[in-house]
């Protein structure tokens, strides 16, 4: 059992703006699709609300939400705590899930992007807890630098 957040977050913390994300990095949405594929995804009902298909095709969607009576098709619901007890679970946003899900992640798939942007939706976490494990420095054809790192929670 493990529990992974993955995400993509501008240097200034912004992780998304008006419920999408500020940039378009086509080589990150394939990265996300190969790591959640076949696993179970974990998201509030707003980041369901802006997912482009639903549910995301190969995955366990789990979406967690305070409204007791919503539903949607593809979709299962349950509490957080609930959801972290699955077998390989990929957090997927948004701030407020990630920030409460953190305690229990024992590794973070990060994109880091090498610009600030504007954005209601924001993330931060303390480096300090965390082991960089490997990192891959890519640019977008439009010259927009980010970089690809995994983190690992140190031992206690």
């Amino acid at each position: 059992m493990s529990v992974t957040l993955i995400l993509a977050a501008a240097e200034n913390g912004v992780i998304g703006r008006d419920g999408a994300i500020p940039w378009h990095i086509s080589d990150d949405l394939k990265r996300f699709k190969a790591l959640t594929m076949g696993n179970t995804i974990v998201m509030g009902r707003k980041t369901w609300d802006s997912l482009p298909k639903k549910p995301l095709p190969g995955r366990r969607n789990i979406v967690v939400t305070w409204q007791k009576l919503w539903q949607a098709e593809g979709a299962e619901t349950m509490p957080l705590e609930r959801a972290l007890e699955q077998p390989d679970v990929f957090i997927i946003g948004g701030a407020e899930i990630y920030r409460a899900a953190l305690p229990r992640a024992g590794r973070i798939e990060l994109t880091e992007v090498h610009r600030a942007f504007d954005g209601d939706a924001a993330f931060a976490f303390d480096r300090k807890d965390w082991t960089e494990i490997a990192r891959e420095d890519h640019a977008t054809p439009e010259g927009l630098r980010y970089s690809f790192v995994t983190l690992e929670r140190n031992a206690p």
